[in-house]
């Protein structure tokens, strides 16, 4: 019989790390297929329900295992370290996670565009935030503990927590019975300027995006397209909704 343990006594030190980057791969994959799967079979308004269970039991086990076995002490289970971290540097570590977060978005749509073409990239990232704009709005709302009928208040308190507002300059304002969330700075779309490529057409997306987000914070918010790629737009911002409750 095989002794297992003599496989990792042959890596280096280096192909270890791999292995725990890997670990680390593999259980986001997993925990995203739970998610994919327990929607197929019950829906994801319910499972949105279930998934906010799952993180309010799994990441303080999680961390508590980390602080155990990295020696570091925990405070209301948070890591002591990110309590005593300056404000400057852990802001910026907020921004790297943010960042990583979109520049993941962007590498899974360029790999399927590059293997499947433009239209399949564009199906597959509409779908993606079919489900993950739900998923943020849910996270959000656990957060910062918002009612399920918090309104329009609400929807301002979220809309500024997303992680899309840590990486992108966007306004939002009320008037009068509405909430226009303009988006001023759009890092994908200032890229393509760069490259002097035109607009990425991401309506089709935000038409997705926009809508199950609010609906996730309140249902009875609906949401209007004041403009988004391919719509002409001025150069002031580059797309623009109205939430709003009739």
């Amino acid at each position: 019989m095989n002794d297992i343990s003599s496989v990792y006594d042959k890596m280096s030190q280096a192909d270890l790390a791999r292995y725990l980057i890997s670990a680390f791969r593999r259980a986001m994959l997993h925990y995203g297929i739970w998610f994919n799967e327990v929607e197929h079979q019950l829906g994801l308004e319910e499972t949105l329900k279930i998934e906010s269970d799952v993180a309010a039991r799994l990441f303080p086990i999680v961390m508590k295992r980390l602080a155990k076995t990295l020696d570091f002490p925990m405070k209301d289970d948070i890591p002591a370290f990110l309590l005593e971290m300056p404000r400057e540097k852990l802001n910026a570590l907020i921004d790297a996670m943010c960042a990583n977060w979109l520049a993941g978005d962007g590498v899974w749509f360029q790999a399927v565009e590059n293997r499947e073409g433009m239209d399949a990239a564009k199906r597959c990232n509409d779908t993606c935030w079919s489900r993950y704009s739900p998923l943020e709005a849910s996270a959000i709302k656990d957060l910062i503990k918002l009612p399920d009928s918090g309104g329009l208040d609400a929807l301002e308190q979220a809309l500024a927590l997303r992680l899309y507002a840590r990486i992108n300059k966007q306004s939002i304002e009320r008037q009068g019975n509405s909430v226009i969330f303009k988006m001023l700075e759009c890092r994908v779309q200032s890229a393509r300027k760069r490259q002097n490529l035109p607009d990425y057409p991401c309506k089709s997306a935000g038409i997705v995006e926009f809508p199950t987000f609010a609906r996730t914070i309140d249902p009875r918010i609906k949401v209007d397209c004041i403009g988004c790629p391919p719509d002409p737009h001025p150069a002031e911002w580059a797309c623009a909704w109205r939430f709003y409750i009739e």
